[in-house]
């Protein structure tokens, strides 16, 4: 869970440097602090990583719904601003961002793997 945490605060930190349209402190203080309830999702199994970057309910529960959609409305304006930074698509930067998470993601986490399977690491 530390190690996740480190993950992001530097993913996060990395992203404060790099979007300069004024949104990057908010976006990563909001990111921060959904970051426990997320974590507890994923390790109940109700949540998991897909392969575009974005959260996806697993289950036919869905708690937390406004946090994971407003992850997810935070995650499309940093891989946005990223894209336009590196003059490519938001979706390849999802697709980019997805692949670093499933490699950090500890065991018992279900992801999305870019064929459109899901398994658990």
């Amino acid at each position: 869970m530390q190690k996740i945490l480190l993950f992001f605060s530097l993913i996060l930190a990395g992203l404060s440097l790099g979007v300069s349209n004024g949104y990057a402190d908010p976006i990563k203080d909001r990111m921060l602090a959904r970051l426990p309830v997320i974590n507890d999702l994923k390790a109940q199994g109700i949540l998991g990583e897909n392969n575009q970057g974005f959260l996806e309910f697993r289950t036919d529960a869905k708690p937390q719904a406004d946090t994971v959609q407003a992850e997810n409305q935070d995650r499309a304006t940093v891989y946005k601003a990223i894209a336009a930074r590196q003059n490519t698509t938001m979706e390849f930067v999802g697709q980019a961002r997805a692949a670093q998470i499933a490699d950090k993601e500890p065991s018992g986490v279900w992801i999305q793997s870019p064929d459109g399977a899901w398994r658990k690491k």
